[in-house]
Order: C-alpha cells, then sequence, then structure tokens
C-alpha cells in the first residue's frame, strides 16, 4: 500500500511596486508554487485596494524570512512617495500567527537596511485578480521595455543575492 504525501502550501501576499514586476519576482523563485496577481484589501485606512500578488509556497523550500527579504530588497521598502495608495508597501497575513512571525522577520532585517523599513504589516480582507491579459506578464513578455527596464534588474538581484532561492532555468540569459 502506498501513502501519498500531502503538499502543505503555505500563503501570503506582498504588496509594494508594480504587481507585474512583483509577480515576475516571486514566480521565478524555487519553492513557490503559485503566484496570483491582482489588487489586495487590507481594513481601516487601507481598505482601498492596493496592487499585489498572493504567494502559495512550500516553506521547506523557501521560508517565509527569505519571500520577506526579497520583497522588502526588489520594491522601495523603505521610501514613501507618492503613489504609496495604489503601491502599498505591505506583508499581507492569512493566519494571525503570520502577523508576528513576520514583525520578528522585519525587526530582524532592519538591520540590513540604512533606511527604516516602512512596509506595513496587514490583515488580508479581499483579493480581485488582474486581467488575463496581464497575468504572467514577464514570462509572457520578457523583451517589452517594461519588462527590460524594470524586472529585469529585480531578477538580476535574485541570481546575484539570493541565487540558492532562484529558479536558474526561467532566469537563463539573465546572468
Amino acid at each position: 500500500m502506498k501513502i501519498k504525501a500531502t503538499l502543505q502550501l503555505e500563503k501570503i501576499a506582498f504588496g509594494g511596486g508594480c504587481h507585474w514586476c512583483t509577480e515576475a519576482v516571486f514566480q521565478s523563485l524555487i519553492g513557490v508554487h503559485d503566484v496570483a496577481q491582482g489588487w489586495v484589501q487590507s481594513t481601516e485606512v487601507n481598505n482601498t485596494f492596493s496592487e499585489a500578488v498572493i504567494v502559495a509556497f512550500d516553506a521547506n523550500v523557501i521560508p517565509l524570512k527569505i519571500l520577506t527579504e526579497i520583497h522588502l530588497r526588489t520594491h522601495k521598502s523603505t521610501v514613501q512617495h507618492s503613489m504609496r495608495k495604489k503601491y502599498r508597501s505591505a506583508v499581507y497575513f492569512f493566519e494571525d500567527i503570520q502577523e508576528e512571525i513576520i514583525e520578528d522577520i522585519l525587526s530582524e532585517l532592519q538591520d540590513g537596511f540604512d533606511s527604516t523599513i516602512i512596509t506595513q504589516i496587514l490583515p488580508f480582507v479581499a483579493f480581485k485578480p488582474s486581467q488575463n491579459d496581464f497575468t504572467n506578464y514577464y514570462y509572457s513578455k520578457p523583451t517589452k521595455p517594461f519588462c527590460e527596464q524594470y524586472i529585469n534588474p529585480k531578477l538580476k538581484l535574485l541570481l546575484r543575492d539570493f541565487s540558492s532561492f532562484a529558479d536558474t532555468g526561467k532566469l537563463k540569459g539573465l546572468e
């Protein structure tokens, strides 16, 4: 008799910059099984929808701390700017225990940044997916000027600073 192991995926949502960029970054990592691109809503003053992705991942392959650090390093996580309502810098948690874990992670990672991390830790409330024409944006249009100018540098950062978690098969040619 064979016993089939069930893969237990965790999920977390990240917002910060353009969701085309954020989607490509997380699609390019080992241990990430799905990235849903769209808009996430939280609570209170953050109850408007903001560009973000939901990431389903295997924590045994890529820990939440690594995902969070990658997120912080691939968008302006220490800068307030006029587009923060559309591009809210946030980690959205699905379970209460994640809130405390993310607080600890951000606190640990702060030492590696010259400025204060402004990324918020917010409860996930709702999600509106992007239109199909815009999903998988980078991997369906890698030679578009937007991809070459904005996404490629983020993917090169993955190869340089997080090579043990980068899916090098997807990132061929960026070295």
